[in-house]
C-alpha cells in the first residue's frame, strides 16, 4: 500500500487549500448574515474557480472536465469541505448522472453544466418519500408525447439557485412475481417551466446551500427530456448515491481537520487554575478521541474512494464510511463546543456554525439508521439459511 500523494495530487491540494482560504473563508460571516451568497460575489467565484481548472473536476477530462478519479477527487472534496457549503458548491461538481444526457440534452445540459453556465438540483425526496426513496409520489403521467407531472418535493438543497432540476417520479406500474413494482422515470425539467413553483425553506444549517420545497402542478415536460431510460429511473441514482456517501466522507473530513486546528488552538493557549485548558485530562482526552477518530474517518474515505476507482466499492462499504464520518463530525464539532465553551455560544464565532452545520450530515445522504440497516443486512446475508 502506497499512503504517499502523487506530485499532481500534492499540487491539487496545494491550490485548492489556497483558494479556499484566501477566495472563501473571508465571506462565510456574510453568507451566514445573509443565508445566502449575494449574486455578484457568487458568480465572481464561479470565474475564479474555473479559470484557476477547479470547475468540473468531477466530469471526464474529454468532455473539457477535470477528470480527476474519485481518489483525488475526494482530496479535492475535502479541501473544499472546509469552508461553509453555500460558498463550496461554486466550485461547481456538476452531478455525474447528467453523463446520462443524450441527443439535444448534452448540448442543452451537459456540456453548459460542465462550463459553468447551467447548475442543478436533484429532487428525490417528499414529505413521505426520505431514505426510503421507493417510496416517492410524484406522478408521471403519459399524454401523448409528453408527461403531465404532479407531486411535492421537499429539503431540495439549492433549488432556489439551479436554472434546472434532475427530477424522479413514479411513471407506472409493472407486474412482478412479488407483486406490484413502481417504474421511476428520470427527468431534465427547466425551472422555469409553467407549473413549476420553487419556495425557499428557513434552515438552522448549511446557510447558502439552502433547502427548497418544489411543487409541480400539471408540468407538461416532453418525452425527450428523460434522462436514461423511461421506467428506469433508479438506475442511474446507484452510482451518485454511492459517490455522494464516500464525497460527503471526504466532505466530513476536510471539515473535522478545520475545527480540530481551532480547537487545539485554544485548548493549548487558554489559561485556567494556572495552566493550559488541554493539560487537563478531561480537555486533552477529549483532544485524543477528536483526532483519533477523524484519523480513522480519513483512512476509511480514501480506501473507500481508491476502491470506487477499482469498481469494487460495496454499498455495505459505502454505507460504513457514510456513518462513521458523519456521526464522526458531530461528535468532534460537539466536543469542540465543550472545550470553547461559553464562547462557542456566540452567534458571531464560528464554531457554533460548524457544530449546526454537522446536524445534517447524519440524515442528507440516507440517515445513520438507514445505512446500519444496509450494513446489518449485509452482514447477515451470507449467512442466511
Amino acid at each position: 500500500m502506497d499512503f504517499e500523494l502523487s506530485f499532481e495530487q500534492q499540487e491539487l491540494v496545494t491550490a485548492l487549500k489556497r483558494f479556499v482560504e484566501t477566495e472563501l473563508y473571508p465571506h462565510e460571516d456574510l453568507v451566514e448574515r445573509e443565508r445566502g451568497v449575494p449574486p455578484d460575489l457568487a458568480a465572481e467565484i464561479k470565474k475564479k474557480a474555473i479559470d484557476n481548472g477547479f470547475y468540473a473536476m468531477n466530469m471526464p477530462e474529454e468532455l473539457g472536465g477535470g477528470g480527476l478519479d474519485a481518489l483525488t477527487l475526494s482530496l479535492a472534496e475535502k479541501e473544499i469541505g472546509k469552508a461553509g457549503s453555500g460558498l463550496g458548491i461554486l466550485i461547481g461538481r456538476p452531478t455525474r448522472i447528467l453523463l446520462a444526457c443524450k441527443d439535444d440534452q448534452i448540448e442543452e445540459y451537459l456540456m453548459p453544466s460542465i462550463r459553468g453556465e447551467r447548475k442543478n438540483c436533484f429532487a428525490l425526496t417528499e414529505p413521505g418519500a426520505g431514505s426510503d426513496a421507493r417510496a416517492i409520489t410524484t406522478r408521471a403521467v403519459k399524454d401523448g408525447d409528453d408527461f403531465i407531472v404532479n407531486g411535492t418535493k421537499l429539503y431540495i438543497s439549492a433549488a432556489d439557485i439551479s436554472d434546472f432540476i434532475i427530477l424522479n417520479t413514479v411513471s407506472g406500474v409493472e407486474e412482478t412475481p412479488r407483486g406490484p413494482r413502481k417504474l421511476f422515470t428520470t427527468f431534465l425539467l427547466d425551472k422555469n417551466t409553467p407549473g413549476v413553483t420553487v419556495t425557499p425553506m428557513l434552515s438552522i444549517c448549511t446557510h447558502g446551500y439552502n433547502p427548497n420545497t418544489i411543487y409541480l402542478e400539471d408540468v407538461r415536460i416532453p418525452k425527450s427530456k428523460i434522462l436514461g431510460e423511461e421506467g428506469k429511473g433508479f438506475s442511474i441514482a446507484n452510482e451518485w448515491l454511492y459517490a455522494g456517501r464516500v464525497m460527503l466522507s471526504a466532505h466530513c473530513v476536510g471539515r473535522g481537520e478545520r475545527v480540530m486546528e481551532m480547537t487545539a488552538d485554544w485548548a493549548a493557549n487558554r489559561k485556567a487554575f494556572g495552566k493550559a485548558i488541554g493539560d487537563f485530562q478531561g480537555t486533552g482526552f477529549k483532544l485524543a478521541d477528536m483526532a483519533t477518530e477523524l484519523r480513522l474517518a480519513d483512512l476509511m474515505t480514501l480506501n473507500c474512494a481508491w476502491k470506487m476507482d477499482q469498481g469494487t466499492l460495496t454499498r455495505q462499504e459505502a454505507s460504513m464510511c457514510n456513518v462513521f464520518a458523519s456521526e464522526m463530525i458531530f461528535r468532534l464539532t460537539d466536543n469542540a463546543m465543550q472545550i470553547f465553551g461559553g464562547m462557542s455560544m456566540m452567534e458571531d464565532f464560528p464554531i457554533q456554525r460548524y457544530w449546526r452545520d454537522a446536524r445534517v450530515e447524519r440524515i442528507w445522504e440516507g440517515t445513520s439508521e438507514i445505512h446500519r440497516d444496509i450494513i446489518a443486512r449485509d452482514i447477515l446475508k451470507p449467512y442466511r439459511k
